[in-house]
């Protein structure tokens, strides 16, 4: 699909397994966060770029909810340790 394109080099779509592929890539522990930040800053690729601004979104998110969580139970052990 994206042989098809006449446009700009930089607006040029990803395709399906493109995206697959950089799904894997970015799940990838520490080297996907390394790289999601660097695809997020300095992609030549509109496209790429907004992609892993995206992910990088979702691990804010990520790191989030974890952080409520492990707050809540940490809070709820010292409850019991205090009235236990």
């Amino acid at each position: 699909m994206s042989d098809f394109y006449n446009g700009p080099e930089e607006y040029r779509p990803i395709g399906m397994w493109g995206y697959f592929g950089y799904n894997i890539l970015f799940a990838i522990p520490i080297v996907g966060l390394i790289l999601t930040i660097v695809f997020a800053v300095s992609a030549r690729n509109v496209n790429l770029k907004n992609y892993a601004r995206a992910q990088f979104c979702w691990l804010i998110v990520y790191a989030i909810i974890m952080g409520i969580i492990l707050a809540s139970v940490g809070s709820m052990a010292g409850l019991a340790a205090l009235f236990g």
